[in-house]
């Protein structure tokens, strides 16, 4: 097996390892040069040449590889930093005062009878690196513009809380309301940052890790794209993620940083807190998280800020001529950093200095005690605040600053660096005691001796709330705020949807292509057409949507700087700076922050903007579910679209793009309003209805995913008195039955309406049944409503009783009832209960195939036949028709041979 340094390959940096040496004289004198300075100055002198020639080659422009990880020191050396403009005497007193609240707020919490939980190391943390941001960085809203996006790192959420208190932001009535949002109403507080719970303070969901990074990247990349388009000045505005170390392990943390970098997002700073800790152990305990992570970084084009070390260290680092020092931090692993954080001062002077006389010599002048308080840069002001500037300041790339730090910095020797510290949530009486002390605290014992610990607020007039203040308002308002200052947008009149209403004529569509064809439309308006954002995950032609490249145009920062392959054609692919199409790629993480980013605009910006993210359905809820309550959350608004949905409709792609199943995943998201259309009209009125519930007057917070299909059909015109009540809630009779003298219904929605109504002839025509087909546009809201009706009925027994809308719409029909569709049978399944008479459904459950349309179809037994087969078993189970009729059907159409079915319309196309 190879040792840990073969496994590291010389890293060639896209320059040529093959050239020919048409010098080797001159090659060996510099070879020579550099063994006698190994052999006479050591490895440590020659390895500080090398670096000081690269430099310098760099400094001549002559292309060098670049370095995966620099020396385990700060990045910014003492003599460039800058001059700290605060007061640091009363940054420090005002960060001990929101340290003690935010730990006192959690321990409350504890209290007997609540027991709600809470984290209170993670902050502790990195308490002074958001100290210094408040202070000097972040910007407010109070200027009119979006200010800076700050995400904050989900479980610090305590020490945010901490200091909106010391602003009198918040009371201690919300502080001791912490985790019970309901029971103490309304001044409860979410457990970490939640817009929807907390919509006036917070603005970015976080806690679900991995996923603040990723939306970071495509909040400032929507930045430059708003200003790019004109929509708004986001020039000033400043995207800051604060990040953990071992949050960076999820795949969204680090999967999309290229972009970032491609795109040059010098609005844009990450700060990883590196306390080396994940929730229940070390990060890397056997290796180097900030070296790895600087290699990553540095890798994909971020500039790198380290930030490891405190002040304290910097006389130490001066001594240090032949690196001695650097390099006992360079093999230092980061479980041993862990446990010199739990450790005295004898024990790092032993462990740490002791095994070099050279090391021993530059700390025999020093105390133990001085030498416990060796402390590292995260917890440093004037260290941060350089940081910080250098990051702000920066050009050309986005940054991120590794900041070392100690996981429940001052909390004491019972918390500091223990692998169990992200679960400890109170303190002891000794605990309490020590962490006054340490912040110097005029808090008397009895006061933590008796009944819960007190909150601490120097007064209102104090030096230190009277600095806050000020610097709140020289940086342009409070942080976080959310604020909501966009007003309603003009809607599109009604003939902008007439086209799509008359239906496809004699030629046969998809229903994506029909929302296409709406959407072209919509993006004509001269009122809203230019907030559209267009979304899709490298598929637009896929999609239909290639139709959109020569007038849309795909954004791009940098144009497009070449001539396209297909530049003849007409609709041959354009990059633009000023482009509205967002092309981003093979990646639906990296498309449904842009989605997030754009539908939150509202609020962020003061400026609406329209997502329509369009991508393979199998590929939304089932693979970026999790964004998708981000998104909830967020409160963002817009229309998702799964196109090629349904199981069976994607002939040939099988089993990982059929998908069965995402309107029942869809169904779990209450800020999700789904749809299942079946026709163009239908698509028409829901879209409308979507505009005005986002962006009408009385706006909501929700977000509309429609699945719409890759088969083509014929769609009908409106029809004259078109229901459109029940289109919105969820279904309408779309053709009554005219022949046959025994009634039933068929429920179908999106691409199984034809099948049904090809259902609905066979059975007047062969069996004597009058079947009424109705188009369920939405299992869902069906079912969303009439839950929410037996929830009233149950709390007001009193008054009269509500009846579900699906009962009521069926009060005059007669039975049996059967649901078909190309969903598996918990979609149909929802409102089985409220409909008023015998249900069947039908669906294709289990595993999607690569078959035909119409094998996979018989398969699943959702084919029009099959519906017969259905319908005819109910009536059968009545009395309304003889058993045998069942046997003959199954015989007739020959049901239990797969290839006995007819193919169906060939294709994938759109």
């Amino acid at each position: 097996m190879a040792s840990g340094s073969d496994r590291n390959p010389i890293i060639i940096g896209g320059l040529p390892s093959q050239v020919p040496d048409f010098d080797p004289e001159e090659t060996q004198e510099w070879l020579d040069s550099l063994d006698a300075a190994v052999d006479e100055r050591g490895r440590e002198r020659a390895r500080y040449l090398m670096l000081r020639l690269i430099e310098r080659a760099r400094e001549k422009r002559v292309a060098v590889p670049e370095m995966r990880s620099t020396d385990y020191v700060n990045t910014i050396p003492t003599r460039a930093e800058p001059f700290f403009p605060g007061n640091e005497e009363i940054e420090r007193r005002i960060l001990n005062a929101t340290r003690w609240n935010a730990a006192v707020m959690v321990s409350r919490a504890q209290r007997p009878g609540i027991g709600v939980g809470g984290h209170i190391a993670t902050f502790a943390s990195s308490a002074s690196l958001y100290d210094v941001g408040f202070n000097h960085f972040f910007r407010g809203k109070d200027e009119g513009d979006g200010g800076d996006q700050v995400f904050f790192q989900g479980h610090a959420s305590p020490g945010i809380y901490a200091r909106a208190y010391m602003l009198d932001r918040l009371s201690e009535q919300n502080l001791d309301a912490f985790r019970q949002e309901k029971s103490k109403a309304p001044y409860g507080l979410s457990s970490y940052p939640h817009p929807r719970l907390m919509p006036d303070f917070w603005e970015f969901p976080t806690v679900s890790m991995g996923l603040g990074p990723i939306g970071a990247i495509y909040q400032a990349r929507m930045n430059r794209y708003m200003h790019a388009r004109g929509i708004a000045d986001t020039s000033k505005s400043h995207v800051w993620a604060f990040l953990g170390d071992g949050e960076m392990d999820e795949p969204e943390s680090l999967g999309q940083l290229t972009i970032a970098a491609r795109e040059g997002l010098d609005n844009l700073t990450f700060v990883v807190n590196c306390n080396l800790q994940r929730l229940d152990g070390p990060v890397r305990g056997n290796g180097k998280v900030i070296q790895e992570l600087e290699s990553v970084f540095r890798g994909a084009g971020w500039n790198v800020i380290k930030l490891i070390w405190d002040r304290t260290w910097d006389p130490l680092l001066a001594q240090d001529r032949d690196g001695t020092l650097v390099n006992k931090m360079n093999t230092t692993p980061d479980g041993q950093f862990q446990t010199y954080a739990t450790e005295s001062g004898a024990y790092i002077r032993d462990h740490f200095f002791g095994d070099d006389q050279r090391l021993r010599a530059m700390v025999e002048g020093m105390t133990d005690d001085q030498i416990l308080h060796l402390g590292r840069g995260g917890h440093d002001h004037r260290k941060i605040y350089a940081a910080f500037k250098a990051a702000v300041e920066h050009t050309g790339q986005p940054t991120v600053i590794l900041a070392k730090t100690v996981k429940g910095w001052t909390l004491g020797p019972n918390f500091e660096g223990r692998n169990a510290t992200h679960q400890m949530k109170k303190l002891t009486v000794d605990d309490l005691k020590r962490f006054r002390d340490r912040l110097h605290l005029p808090i008397a014992d009895k006061e933590l001796e008796s009944g819960a610990p007190p909150y601490y607020h120097p007064g209102r007039d104090s030096e230190e709330i009277q600095y806050m203040h000020d610097r709140r308002k020289g940086l342009g308002g409070y942080v976080p705020t959310r604020v909501v200052r966009a007003e309603p947008l003009p809607l599109p009149d009604d003939k902008t949807y007439a086209s799509v209403k008359k239906g496809s004529g004699q030629q046969s569509i998809a229903t994506t292509m029909a929302f296409v064809r709406l959407l072209k439309d919509l993006m004509r308006d001269k009122e809203i057409g230019k907030r559209f954002v267009l979304i899709a995950p490298d598929e637009y032609r896929t999609f239909g949507m290639d139709s959109f490249f020569p007038s849309a145009k795909i954004y791009n920062p940098l144009g497009q700087q070449y001539e396209s392959v297909d530049r003849e054609l007409l609709l041959a692919y354009k990059e633009s700076p000023t482009g509205q199409m967002l092309h981003d790629g093979i990646s639906e993480a990296g498309c449904t922050a842009s989605l997030i980013a754009a539908g939150s605009a509202y609020a962020t910006h003061g400026e609406p903007l329209i997502p329509v993210y369009v991508f393979y359905s199998m590929f939304g809820f089932q693979r970026t579910g999790d964004q998708f309550w981000q998104m909830a959350d967020q409160l963002a608004r817009g229309f998702v679209l799964g196109a090629t949905a349904g199981r069976t409709t994607l002939t040939g792609e099988g089993l990982q793009h059929a998908d069965g199943h995402s309107q029942l995943l869809a169904s779990t998201n209450p800020g999700c309003v789904a749809y299942d259309p079946a026709f163009g009209f239908e698509i028409a009125h829901i879209v409308k209805d979507g505009l005005r519930r986002m962006y009408g007057p009385d706006s909501e917070d929700v977000f509309y995913y429609l699945t719409v299909y890759n088969e083509p059909i014929q769609h009908p015109a409106e029809p004259e008195n078109v229901d459109v009540e029940g289109i919105l809630k969820g279904v309408h009779r779309f053709s009554e039955g005219t022949s046959g003298s025994i009634p039933a219904q068929i429920l179908a929605s999106g691409v199984a309406v034809p099948w049904a109504v090809e259902a609905q002839r066979i059975l007047a025509e062969e069996w004597n049944v009058r079947a009424d087909v109705w188009s369920a546009t939405s299992w869902n809201e069906l079912r969303r409503e009439a839950v929410e009706v037996e929830r009233h009925n149950l709390l007001h027994p009193e008054e009269e009783q509500r009846v579900p809308y699906v009962t009521r719409k069926f009060s005059g029909a007669q039975g049996p009832f059967v649901a078909v569709s190309d969903w598996m049978r918990s979609v149909p399944d929802q409102i089985a209960r409220w409909v008023p008479g015998p249900y069947q459904s039908l669906g294709a459950d289990g595993f999607g195939f690569a078959d035909t349309r119409g094998a996979a179809r018989r398969f699943f037994h959702i084919d029009a036949q099959s519906v017969v087969l259905a319908v005819l078993t109910e009536l059968a189970k009545q009395g309304k028709v003889d058993r045998s009729a069942l046997k003959q059907a199954i015989d007739r159409y020959q049901l239990l041979d797969v290839a006995s079915a007819d193919p169906g319309a060939a294709g994938g196309d759109a």
